[in-house]
């Protein structure tokens, strides 16, 4: 895709402001395709492929989550590390509120309102993630400090693996 075909997305103009050094690959979206498709359209491991998840304590303060594609959320973990109750994924509506993105278009860059952002802390182990660039079928590929540096998220450890989550429910 020619440059100039690449959408001016939020997250695109906030990674430029801020000098980051990352790059874009659009990919063929599909609905509920997820990280496993995106990760399968660019030839690139699902584990690198992060998940932005806009969720909510039980008072409906918005925070968000960048997790492994591969991995799902603890919201028990992180609610205990945050100190609430308990922690929901916000709805669509609710998360295209806080965010100004549409679920499936979702980025940590570029928000309409500062909200809280947590990260699996293993995220900044990888050479280079992939985490979308504000909207459905675009993926913007970074090392993870430059993700660190401009967002300043909140470590986090609240990581399940997909398999024994599935595991446990049968």
């Amino acid at each position: 895709m020619s440059k100039d075909k690449v959408p001016s997305t939020p997250a695109i103009l906030t990674l430029k402001t801020r000098h980051a050094d990352f790059s874009v690959h659009p990919y063929p979206y599909e609905e509920r395709g997820g990280t496993r498709l995106s990760a399968r359209k660019l030839g690139v491991d699902e584990h690198c492929v992060i998940k932005t998840l806009v969720m909510e304590d039980e008072t409906g303060r918005p925070l968000m989550i960048l997790m492994h594609g591969d991995r799902e959320v603890s919201t028990k973990t992180l609610a205990r590390a945050l100190g609430v109750k308990t922690i929901l994924p916000c709805k669509p509506e609710v998360a295209h509120k806080h965010t100004g993105y549409l679920v499936g278009g979702t980025s940590p860059f570029g928000l309409k309102k500062a909200i809280p952002i947590y990260m699996e802390k293993t995220i900044a182990d990888l050479p280079t993630i992939y985490i979308n660039a504000g909207a459905r079928g675009l993926l913007a590929a970074m090392h993870p400090h430059e993700l660190v540096r401009i967002l300043e998220p909140v470590l986090v450890s609240v990581a399940i693996e997909i398999c024994l989550l599935r595991k446990n429910k049968s």
